[in-house]
């Protein structure tokens, strides 16, 4: 048993025998700690932020915003499965919140093996639980009857901005044939930035909700008078799930920011592709109908401010590199990566992400490498910088992108492509593990998707040993993206209107 497991152990152990009166006699006390717990993780002292986290709970165990704050902390020391403990510990103690029933659920995509029945089965309690909370028949449209009538969309999202979900949406909503459709979008986040400004003036409605609670946005739909709602959030951060399950729009849709099912009965589709949710089997993982569009179920917009692409000196060693969330970086996925770097000798691994700006994180990732193989001397762990031309000039140091399992990046994939640098991926049997093989397949590399670890690790050390491949794909790689459907944003909305258009059409036969 790791230390950190042991922690969170004797966490839930002190959590269950003091007791209500405990709690309140301990609770002043905790409060001051629990502000030095802070204090000490926003500093990134994440090994003192969890020790001050303990004596809190320690001090009032029905805490429930210190097991959140050392569920937090677990995440960014890369202890998933103890911070999927605490998340389901303060479920326990607070079971009506559907905010941190979301987090345990959002979570649990990071903690290896997954288990992906029993995610299933937990993600259909939360709508159980929301339709039973909110038993409310499906609103109705005015003149909803005609079919062909220009249809107003609405898109709900906390990441309208400069973040991983702007690559995508921004596109759509500037594609969209405003003669058949009017776009709203709900902004559920105090951030503005570029990205923020440039979505708000190609929208045709912009409503700020980070402000009103869901009952107030629900109405605020109703009175839009939108006619198709459209989840951008899932069981992420910021989502906006409790005004979905309130059903003011006459149909939902989810798609894009969540690899998963939200669970709600109220949301009647999710959008995705046919190599990402093959069918049958990922239509009985979900309670939304699949609506698979043609091709990939995203379109990417690139940086317009991207450096241009690099060559990599004849004389480099191979560098292999992933810049995805660590969360995402497990022990069997190490250990894959330890047997390419055993394939390929002199070759290094560069890993690049926000939590490795953190020594805590550092030293127990580093200690987990030198277990499963890898000697630090060929590891360079990066932290996240914070301009975006930085960050994507570090892709000129690496050759190959190595794609994470099972949790896959996307983000990360389509601007390591776009940057020169082919992706390695392996595709697995869910929605999470097959985001690569759909985006790899939209760029026409399907020879660069895995289908099991021996295969993964033969591909890797293939491309390592082609140089004359690997020199032509960093010079075609954003030639080839420019002429893929991945950047046709204009055919992609095209194809996204023609699912909402069915899908109205359908609702109208009902």
């Amino acid at each position: 048993m790791s230390v950190l497991s042991k922690l969170v152990r004797d966490l839930f152990r002190a959590g269950g025998g003091n007791g209500l009166s405990a709690a309140r006699e301990g609770a002043v006390d905790c409060g001051e700690v629990l502000k030095q717990a802070e204090a000490a993780a926003a500093n990134g002292r994440l090994n003192a932020a969890l020790e001050l986290y303990k004596t809190a709970i320690e001090k009032n165990p029905e805490s429930v915003d210190a097991w959140l704050g050392a569920a937090a902390v677990l995440v960014d020391l890369w202890a998933l499965g103890d911070a999927v403990a605490a998340y389901e510990r303060a479920l326990e103690l607070a079971p009506k919140s559907n905010v941190i029933f979301s987090a345990l659920l959002f979570h649990r995509h990071y903690d290896t093996p997954v288990d992906a029945r029993r995610l299933f089965e937990l993600h259909r309690e939360y709508g159980m639980r929301m339709d039973n909370s909110f038993p409310r028949a499906p609103a109705k449209s005015e003149g909803r009857v005609d079919l062909q009538r220009r249809l107003r969309i609405g898109y709900v999202s906390p990441n309208l901005s400069r973040h991983s979900v702007g690559y995508f949406i921004e596109p759509v909503i500037r594609s969209h044939n405003r003669r058949e459709f009017e776009v709203y979008c709900y902004y559920n986040h105090a951030l503005a930035d570029d990205a923020t400004g440039r979505m708000r003036e190609a929208a045709d409605g912009w409503r700020d909700v980070a402000g009103i609670d869901d009952e107030s946005l629900a109405r605020m739909v109703h009175e839009d008078k939108i006619d198709i709602l459209v989840d951008l959030a899932g069981h992420s951060k910021g989502n906006r799930l409790g005004a979905f399950a309130r059903c003011h729009a006459p149909l939902q849709f989810t798609w894009l920011g969540y690899p998963d099912t939200t669970g709600l009965a109220t949301i009647g589709y999710r959008i995705t592709d046919n190599t990402a949710d093959p069918a049958p089997a990922a239509d009985l993982k979900h309670t939304e109908q699949l609506a698979r569009i043609d091709g990939c179920f995203l379109c990417y917009e690139p940086p317009a401010d991207a450096p241009a692409i690099k060559k990599r000196a004849a004389d480099s060693v191979v560098t292999f590199g992933s810049f995805n969330n660590v969360a995402k970086i497990n022990r069997p996925l190490l250990e894959l990566w330890a047997k390419i770097l055993t394939a390929v000798p002199d070759s290094r691994l560069m890993l690049k992400c926000a939590p490795l700006n953190f020594p805590d994180t550092v030293d127990r990732l580093t200690e987990a490498l030198e277990e499963c193989g890898i000697e630090p001397s060929r590891v360079e762990l990066r932290g996240w910088t914070s301009g975006r031309d930085q960050h994507l000039d570090a892709y000129a140091e690496i050759d190959i992108a190595l794609d994470t399992f099972p949790y896959n990046g996307t983000t990360t994939t389509c601007e390591a492509l776009w940057m020169g640098v082919p992706v390695v991926t392996l595709a697995g049997e869910v929605h999470m593990s097959r985001v690569g093989a759909s985006l790899l397949h939209c760029a026409g590399l399907d020879d660069l998707v895995a289908q099991d670890e021996a295969q993964y690790v033969r591909i890797a050390a293939a491309l390592a040993g082609d140089v004359e491949r690997r020199e032509g794909l960093r010079s075609g790689l954003r030639a080839r993206l420019l002429g893929s459907s991945l950047l046709d944003h204009a055919g992609f909305t095209r194809k996204l209107e023609s699912v909402y258009r069915a899908a109205w059409a359908r609702s109208g036969q009902l």
